[in-house]
């Protein structure tokens, strides 16, 4: 028996066939733009890194860059030990840090983040003789109106900044613009993060820091709120809910 297109079968035929065609045309597209945003996510945190490690990107392929002098490497918060991660550089922190099965409350949210990522990517810089030159470590936390998402570079010696960037934030605009200024961040740079007895002593400090106040960063009138929100990240991060542990273990093997 002849098939005949215009009948309801041959209708209803086109309709499924066309719908696959469809179907198979938005799978290949949504695959392909997934690749593309991970792809821009993975130089995005390549370009961010560098920065943070106070190396110019602005000549060469920063790819190359990255992967000649960056080592990336989990670390679990609560244990100070390296994990075995895969792909590392596909590694979705924001997600980590609100899935329950990947993530916990901090007991003193200083921070107001709510929730942590159990396990946080760190990286290791080394600089053109293979040595480490210094590790990167996301921070993150509540300035007057949003979350401020940054990067700040430690040296060797596991106090002295090398450098910090934040990329993300969505503070008053015109009041707050000196989050991403580099003449501010230029302040942070050669900082100790903490005093003699180990504690933590970086200030944001209204009116300004005294000269030779290794641990003082001057604050910004107008933007007071947004300079304690930066302040009570880092010391969060840096304290025992966050890289404390990391850096004690850094110390005993002589990192």
């Amino acid at each position: 028996m002849a098939f005949k297109k215009d009948s309801v079968a041959g209708t209803m035929v086109f309709i499924i066939i066309l719908s696959l065609v469809c179907s198979f045309m938005i799978t290949g597209t949504v695959e392909i733009l997934k690749e593309r945003k991970l792809a821009k996510k993975r130089e995005e945190v390549q370009q961010f890194v560098l920065k943070a490690a106070d190396i110019d990107i602005s000549q060469g392929d920063f790819s190359e860059l990255f992967a000649q002098r960056v080592k990336p490497k989990m670390v679990n918060l609560a244990t100070g030990k390296v994990t075995e991660k895969a792909n590392l550089l596909d590694f979705d922190e924001r997600m980590a840090s609100i899935n329950p099965e990947t993530s916990s409350k901090p007991k003193k949210d200083t921070a107001k983040i709510k929730t942590m990522a159990n396990d946080i990517r760190i990286f290791e810089v080394y600089d053109t003789n293979g040595q480490l030159a210094s590790i990167v470590m996301p921070i993150y936390g509540k300035g007057l109106w949003s979350i401020i998402y940054g990067y700040m570079a430690i040296k060797p010696d596991l106090n002295t900044i090398e450098n910090i960037v934040f990329y993300e934030h969505g503070e008053t605009p015109g009041i707050a613009d000196f989050v991403t200024d580099p003449q501010w961040l230029a302040l942070w740079k050669g900082k100790k993060l903490f005093n003699e007895k180990g504690k933590i002593a970086i200030k944001v400090i209204k009116g300004g820091a005294k000269d030779g106040d290794i641990h003082g960063i001057d604050g910004v009138s107008g933007a007071t709120r947004t300079g304690v929100g930066i302040q009570r990240l880092v010391e969060f991060w840096f304290g025992v809910e966050g890289y404390q542990t990391y850096l004690h273990t850094l110390a005993a093997e002589g990192k």
